[in-house]
């Protein structure tokens, strides 16, 4: 029963969202229903799937050395913790969101199915399995991108596909090398190179390591394969744009990760060109993100700018290829995720309410809805990196794993370039809520309580705010109550190095 426990968080979210695409007549009470106990149960399954008895799977083999293998650790279980979380609060603020947009039936339907492959993802066994559900993801979560069925949607839904696509064929050259040059693709910390059978063709290996990991980064955002990032966003529905950012480009992140600390191994690339690329790659990323998010009017597309830059301050930590800044690394993936999650909500709910995009146009915003913007405020300061935030801890542990690393002049260009970026998002999210809680002499866009909104008489009820503002206080907590935390990565890093 506990292995095939391990197939459940899988499947009951492909079953639940094909069961909404095959009653299409349902309304939206029971949609609604369905939908938020697929999330509920998902959240029960992965708990009972990681804290039940140790156990694995082969589901089937493609190959000798090449099973579909499932099993559970620790790295994969708090993937599959995060996408639980993130999927839920954006599922519950999805369930107003969505109303009054078209086709609600067909968004949760891929909503829930991906969350199944990201499910598959962190219950993946070994390298092969991980990458049959990575590019399963791609190609069920191009719907959610092109949802609306713009013009704008459906280009930006063939550059996402055509990006990952790209990306995940540079990976297969990496996987290639490692079934070659490895005992297994299995996931073991340290890696699984035999020394002995890549004698004689370390720098074969580098060039395929390095091609891997610029595809997957491709995911996570990272550049030069980022450009999906801001064209996505800015067309897709808000819950949409929150779990792109805030989970299924951590997908990339966990492929990322899983290739270097579980198949190569950190030994095998500390010192070389590859880390050198790396870490210039993962800078290039935090600044340019950073700088082009500040000069960004569209607020959608300035918090997709701005994923571009923080997911890269995880690669950066992991990129250091220490234990103090893989911890700081992995440390901001939760951070990233209930910051940017909450960011990319309350941006959904403020134009649900006003009818406006533009930073320009929110002034004043606060005085009608002034939860949403404490909510996006308090996640601003987290991504700024304020104390006594998650931000401030996840910076910390990135900058003083560099400072610590011998990585030649990144050790301190590194924590520069990370406070520099950290200023550049002070300026490009506080000022949204300064704004909007301080408009000024002669505004008039929100003139006082009993303005009727630009889009008529949309409110922003429970089912959007419930999510935010539980976001908005884990990302508080996070910070304040970090203990367990720390020591749940200090055990995974630990047996990286």
């Amino acid at each position: 029963m506990s292995a095939i426990l391990l197939t459940l968080p899988i499947l009951l979210p492909i079953v639940f969202g094909v069961l909404l695409t095959v009653c299409k007549q349902l309304g939206s009470g029971p949609r609604r229903v369905v939908t938020i106990s697929a999330l509920l149960l998902n959240a029960a399954l992965v708990f009972a799937a990681y804290f039940g008895p140790a156990s694995s799977l082969t589901v089937f083999r493609l190959g000798e050395r090449l099973p579909v293998y499932l099993a559970a650790d620790g790295m994969g279980g708090f993937f599959c913790a995060l996408a639980a979380v993130m999927y839920l609060a954006a599922g519950l603020f999805s369930q107003k969101y969505m109303e009054h947009e078209s086709d609600p039936g067909r968004f949760n339907s891929f909503f829930l199915i991906t969350l199944g492959m990201l499910n598959g993802m962190g219950l993946a066994g070994n390298m092969i399995t991980l990458y049959l559900f990575f590019e399963a993801l791609t190609l069920l979560s191009v719907p959610l991108v092109m949802h609306t069925m713009t013009k704008e949607a459906v280009a930006a839904s063939f550059k996402y596909l055509f990006y990952s696509i790209a990306g995940s064929s540079l990976a297969l050259v990496g996987l290639f090398f490692v079934y070659n040059y490895g005992v297994s693709l299995e996931f073991t910390s340290g890696g699984v190179l035999d020394l002995g059978r890549l004698a004689g063709n370390e720098n074969a290996m580098l060039i395929a390591s390095m091609l891997a990991v610029v595809g997957l980064g491709a995911k996570a955002g990272m550049f030069p394969l980022h450009g999906w990032l801001p064209s996505a966003h800015p067309v897709a529905p808000s819950p949409a744009s929150a779990i792109l950012s805030g989970v299924i480009t951590k997908a990339g992140v966990l492929c990322i990760i899983r290739f270097v600390f579980y198949l190569v191994g950190p030994e095998f690339l500390r010192g070389t060109w590859v880390q050198t690329t790396l870490l210039i790659l993962a800078l290039i990323s935090i600044f340019m993100g950073s700088m082009l998010a500040y000069k960004e009017p569209l607020l959608k597309k300035r918090l997709a700018y701005s994923s571009i830059s923080q997911v890269s301050y995880v690669l950066f930590g992991l990129f250091t290829l220490t234990a103090g800044g893989a911890l700081g690394g992995l440390l901001h993936i939760v951070t990233h995720s209930i910051a940017k999650d909450a960011l990319f909500l309350a941006a959904g709910a403020l134009s649900f309410v006003t009818g406006k995009t533009a930073v320009a146009d929110l002034r004043g915003v606060g005085r009608k809805m002034p939860v949403a913007l404490w909510c996006f405020t308090l996640a601003a300061i987290t991504l700024i990196g304020l104390p006594p935030t998650a931000g401030f801890l996840s910076k910390w542990n990135i900058a003083v794993g560099s400072l610590s690393a011998d990585i030649g002049v990144f050790s301190w260009l590194g924590p520069a370039i990370i406070v520099l970026s950290a200023l550049l998002t002070a300026g490009y999210l506080l000022p949204i809520s300064i704004s909007g809680f301080f408009p000024g002499e002669g505004n008039e866009s929100f003139p006082g309580e009993g303005e009727v909104s630009f889009t008529g008489d949309r409110k922003a009820g429970a089912l959007m705010l419930a999510p935010l503002i539980v976001l908005a206080a884990l990302a508080i907590l996070a910070g304040v109550i970090p203990k367990h935390l720390v020591s749940f990565f200090e055990g995974i890093v630990n047996a990286w190095f």
